[in-house]
């Protein structure tokens, strides 16, 4: 049924939002799959306002927050036929177009900290992963931060063994996948809109998320207890559809781009405090048990999960795992193992 619904949005995308034959003004339709009360969501909403500020009205930004438009699974589809502009998936999402080496960032402590993430981010590692979405029919803008994952479920996670057993859901990156299959969970698939119900309900038994995810679903209020490993850290790309950027007069361009910049700026600003809160308010409400691991435990935690690099290997290449390593080299994780 989505299907139809996409081909009759390109329909309309075709004489509304490509440039070439666009009445002003030109529409940019922002989807993503989180809550505007998120750093990505507040991004977003930054970014319209600036958008539409520096062209004048000439840009008209639609956000469309928490799959209101497309899910998970329909969301990329739908940027490629030209159904929605623009984007900001988890990075996860681009391993079915054929471009699985973005998975290499969600290998488990390979960002030692924040500073960590944000130098090798923006740095070559980060421009060279962009670059190859270009072959795709799709341009990168920028990234935009959401945060270390800590891990969740309805009895307590000390050790990695705890997991064993359980039904984790995952947004769809394989290698995280394999790290927690490594450890004995079962992890399932499952859009982020779905999370709260399947929670409840038992569907799932527990998931891995930034703290500000958790609130902003209220996640914490099906869970009972929580373990702050901060394994693998949530970025999302912010991206266009190609032809559609291309196409944009220059001066527009130009103005969008500084849109972006700015509005990348903001949720650098504002996405460590957001999770900082987010925690806060989770341990004052009483409704879930928070554990932070002792550096014996989270010593068991980075072994169990050192596998995982091996078998990632063979999936998105030792290239550019090394590629990474190199660029990382405070790793918490010792891959010489």
């Amino acid at each position: 049924m989505w299907i139809v619904r996409l081909f009759a949005a390109v329909a309309l995308s075709t004489m509304a939002a490509v440039p070439a034959m666009a009445q002003s003004p030109i529409v940019i339709k922002f989807s993503h799959v989180v809550t505007e009360n998120t750093p990505k969501g507040k991004a977003s909403l930054k970014f319209k306002e600036l958008a539409e500020k520096y062209t004048n009205g000439k840009v008209k930004v639609e956000i469309y927050p928490n799959s209101t438009l497309y899910k998970d699974g329909e969301e990329m589809q739908a940027l490629q036929l030209g159904a929605v502009q623009m984007l900001a998936p988890s990075t996860a999402k681009f391993a079915p177009l054929g471009v699985k080496q973005f998975e290499a960032l969600d290998l488990p402590y390979i960002f030692r900290d924040q500073a960590a993430y944000d130098s090798i981010i923006n740095g070559p590692v980060g421009k060279g992963l962009m670059a190859r979405l270009d072959a795709k029919g799709i341009h990168g803008l920028a990234y935009w931060d959401n945060g270390f994952y800590v891990i969740s479920a309805n009895r307590p996670l000390i050790h990695p063994e705890d997991l064993k057993g359980l039904k984790i859901r995952i947004s769809g990156s394989k290698v995280d996948d394999q790290t927690l299959r490594g450890m004995g969970a079962n992890p399932q698939i499952m859009a982020f809109s779905e999370l709260y119900q399947a929670l409840q309900s038992g569907v799932v038994d527990g998931a891995q998320n930034t703290a500000s995810n958790y609130t902003s679903q209220k996640l914490f209020e099906v869970q009972k207890n929580m373990t702050t490993i901060n394994h693998v850290h949530l970025q999302y790309a912010v991206i266009t559809n190609k032809k559609f950027w291309d196409g944009l007069p220059a001066d527009i361009r130009t103005e969008v781009s500084k849109a972006m910049d700015e509005a990348t700026a903001y949720n650098s600003s504002i996405s460590v405090q957001e999770n900082v809160d987010a925690m806060k308010l989770m341990r004052a409400s009483g409704k879930i048990d928070i554990h932070d691991p002792t550096p014996a435990e989270l010593k068991e935690w980075q072994d169990a999960m050192l596998p995982v690099y091996k078998t990632a290997a063979a999936r998105i290449g030792q290239d550019m795992i090394d590629e990474m390593i190199k660029a990382a080299p405070s790793a918490i994780i010792n891959t010489t193992k």
